[in-house]
């Protein structure tokens, strides 16, 4: 038994720093500011930004029927899968993680805000 739960406790370490720090309750709050250009959840749409059901997994740059600037595009040939790191360091500041984006968005300047939109968006997403 006692080596059952060790082997759990280090499975847990394991995966732990793959989830995000926030909370993702409140991150679906936070979301309500992104959801002007972006759309989550079922039947899901293409705004002004990509849908963003899936994003933690997914390659940048690369959602179906979305026109993506040359920069994003360039960012996913050089990340083969947003994070919840990267997409922390992302939302934080769009402008500085991909220069050229066409996301015209400042980004999140509070920390706890980006951690928990960022909770949120992987709580949405099947590649946890």
């Amino acid at each position: 038994m006692k080596m059952l739960a060790m082997a759990a406790l280090a499975l847990l370490a394991a995966t732990g720093s793959a989830w995000a720090a926030g909370d993702a309750t409140a991150g679906a709050t936070v979301f309500k500011k992104c959801a002007t250009c972006h759309n989550v959840g079922p039947g899901a749409t293409n705004k002004i930004g990509p849908v963003l059901n899936d994003v933690v997994g997914r390659k940048p740059g690369t959602y179906p029927d979305f026109k993506y600037s040359q920069a994003m595009i360039d960012f996913g040939t050089k990340n083969p899968a947003w994070t919840p790191e990267l997409l922390s360091a992302f939302t934080h500041a769009p402008r500085t993680e991909v220069p050229g984006t066409k996301m015209g968005f400042a980004g999140l300047p509070d920390q706890a805000d980006v951690d928990n939109v960022v909770a949120y968006l992987q709580s949405i997403s099947t590649a946890k």
